[in-house]
């Protein structure tokens, strides 16, 4: 049993016991019993007003549903804001979480992107400008946006961007080719970035880096590197993190572009592309937030997140 049928196995004894809904819910036109009936359960109760208002507050798209927090309890949207929703107006776990990360960390600093997005987790970040000439410039849909983003301010009081890119249960064919239409695209967006002498990426095969997930990768990886080149938020550096269940063997232990990317895992793969394979960090859930649940009034979500997540 891979680790997709494992989480959906689960997602569906979790549906009764936590959730208290009979499924059914729609996901690909059809009913599914691992897609929540009432959507809105999907996000942990703490938390569920103010995230679904904040999405709709700033024009974010949730994932298969727009409007409304999708009910596929797999989403790694849902998961990414189920783990890091609560940390908004909380400095203290903010910066515990940004302490883990990089020692170097002082605080963790309010991110005050407009009236209505201002706390210490920017959700579906996409830059306060097109500095990837993309043709839309909705969050979280049809544009490159980043999952969440935190802002540190380090000891030498300079101050550094954390991209985070979620992952849950998500895996790509071993047998992945680059959409033809895909190709054509990216070849106008984004290959001139490529070839950039600034360019956080090494010159290699551009094939292996219009398939998935290196495509997603390169995306944001240029989008980190164009917002912190712009000065966004005051950050002179940036840390790129992937957030993947470390049980993911199906995502993380393969390179699904062998053909045309040298290594034998994802991460080593796209370690081996970067200039600075120092920005680039993989940690498992658990391991990410284990610093916050040290910190005061966090038992009820870590119960939360462990009976619903790490378990």
């Amino acid at each position: 049993m891979n680790y997709i049928e494992e989480q959906l196995k689960k997602a569906k004894r979790l549906r009764s016991s936590l959730f208290k809904d009979p499924g059914g819910g729609i996901y690909n036109n059809q009913p599914c019993d691992f897609v929540l009936e009432d959507q809105n359960l999907n996000i942990w109760e703490g938390i569920r007003e103010d995230a679904i208002a904040y999405f709709y507050q700033n024009s974010i798209c949730f994932w298969e549903s727009v409007n409304r927090p999708t009910g596929h309890l797999l989403s790694s949207q849902i998961s990414c804001a189920n783990h890091l929703f609560f940390l908004r107006q909380r400095q203290d776990l903010a910066t515990a979480i940004l302490q883990g990360v990089d020692r170097n960390v002082q605080r963790a600093l309010r991110i005050e992107k407009n009236e209505t997005d201002n706390g210490f987790v920017v959700f579906e970040e996409n830059g306060q400008r097109n500095y990837l000439n993309e043709k839309s410039r909705i969050r979280g849909a049809h544009s490159t946006s980043i999952d969440a983003v935190m802002l540190g301010e380090m000891k030498d009081g300079t101050r550094k961007l954390f991209f985070i890119n979620w992952k849950y249960t998500e895996n790509f064919s071993l047998h992945a080719k680059a959409i033809d239409d895909k190709g054509a695209f990216c070849s106008q967006n984004y290959i001139s970035f490529l070839e950039d002498p600034s360019s956080p990426i090494k010159l290699c095969k551009h094939e292996g880096l219009f398939i998935e997930p290196y495509f997603q990768l390169l995306r944001q990886t240029l989008l980190a590197h164009e917002m912190v080149k712009a000065g966004e938020y005051g950050a002179t550096d940036y840390t790129y993190l992937l957030i993947a269940p470390i049980e993911n063997r199906e995502l993380l232990d393969v390179n699904v572009a062998a053909s045309h990317l040298p290594g034998s895992r994802l991460s080593e793969t796209w370690s081996n592309l970067l200039k600075s394979p120092g920005k680039y960090v993989v940690q498992n859930p658990r391991e990410f937030m284990e610093p916050a649940t040290y910190c005061s009034d966090t038992l009820t979500i870590s119960s939360y997140l462990k009976q619903r997540y790490w378990d």
